[in-house]
């Protein structure tokens, strides 16, 4: 099984744009640095929480690396978003 959260699965970040995904990398990165605060105080009770916030770091650097290299492309802006 996949670890981490499934709004942030391959299929969903595929689908959004990058200024979308850079957005999710930043509330992800703040979160991380949350959980790692509560684990150092002993607060966190959920500690899987830390290695599944990291797999979706990782995995929106990876879709965004790959759409620098040309492997996959951001999906075109529809008008609904363009207005």
């Amino acid at each position: 099984m996949a670890v981490g959260t499934a709004d942030y699965s391959i299929k969903n970040l595929n689908e959004k744009t990058n200024a979308e995904i850079e957005g999710f990398l930043k509330k992800s990165k703040e979160e991380l640095f949350n959980l790692r605060f509560q684990h150092a105080t002993g607060q966190l009770e959920n500690t899987a929480r830390l290695k599944a916030v990291k797999s979706d770091i990782a995995r929106m650097y990876t879709v965004l690396r790959e759409r620098e290299l040309g492997i996959s492309q951001e999906p075109a802006a529809t008008e609904s978003k363009e207005k």
